[in-house]
């Protein structure tokens, strides 16, 4: 039955009017939508879950790996300070492939160019543990993404992706991310979709996911056939969800329901 209740209620969110985007001054983060409780659970980082990611992306960025026997502090020094504000850059263009690549897709690619390493599996807990801790070295500094004029095009890819109508239930992400924010989908908040806390723990997952995890179940909720892992729509949407994000503040890793 509540299988069919959603069903229902996305039906109606399909043939809702389409909205304009949402003002910047009308823009929230996914924390103002959660309960007392689970705020409290992103604000105190001995009671965020995500935090045991971070710590272990910190051991990671310290351990040597791959043919060349070298770590990421050896070329990066102090996290801190070298990565401070570099995720909130993300999803960013990278001249040697002609697109823009997100924070886990450079981690691989540093550590297979670099650290002559296999690249982590997406969703590994190595990968999320290290986009974590580089992400958590960006809290609290606004979002910049998709600011560099070469990324134009793509941005625009990811924002005609979002507007798009797909799957069984023919929803685009603005039918429910635009025009009905703030109702109510089987008893959830629907909010904005402004990506400020990846990798973020998930109440739901029981785990930290990345922005590409969400978006993929997304996609399979609106009975469409999901893109793979990586792949160049995932990575526009990723693109085109932070630009429209952008002057928020970074909150990774965050919780949500």
């Amino acid at each position: 039955m509540k299988l069919l209740g959603c069903i229902a209620v996305l039906t109606t969110l399909a043939g809702a009017a389409v909205a304009a985007e949402i003002p910047q001054a009308e823009r929230r983060s996914g924390y103002s939508f959660m309960t007392a409780d689970t705020e409290a659970m992103q604000d105190e980082d001995t009671a965020n879950p995500g935090m045991l990611w971070v710590l272990d992306g910190e051991a990671l960025w310290k351990r040597r790996a791959g043919a060349a026997d070298k770590a990421c502090a050896d070329c990066h020094n102090d996290a801190r300070a070298s990565m401070k504000g570099v995720a909130a850059h993300y999803p960013a263009f990278e001249k040697t492939l002609g697109r823009p690549v997100d924070l886990e897709q450079r981690i691989n690619l540093c550590r297979t160019n670099h650290q002559q390493a296999s690249p982590f599996a997406y969703e590994s807990r190595d990968l999320l543990a290290l986009s974590a801790y580089v992400a958590r070295q960006s809290r609290g500094m606004p979002i910049e993404a998709g600011s560099d004029p070469k990324l134009a095009p793509f941005v625009e890819k990811g924002r005609e992706l979002f507007m798009q109508r797909q799957g069984q239930l023919n929803l685009g992400c603005i039918n429910c991310h635009d025009d009905n924010w703030d109702k109510k989908l089987a008893g959830s908040a629907i909010t904005q979709a402004h990506p400020t806390g990846y990798p973020l723990y998930r109440l739901e997952w029981q785990s930290l996911g990345s922005l590409q995890r969400r978006l993929r179940a997304c996609i399979t909720g609106v009975r469409a056939q999901a893109y793979d892992w990586g792949s160049p729509e995932l990575v526009e949407l990723e693109l085109y969800l932070m630009s429209r994000a952008q002057g928020m503040k970074m909150e990774a890793p965050a919780v949500r329901p």
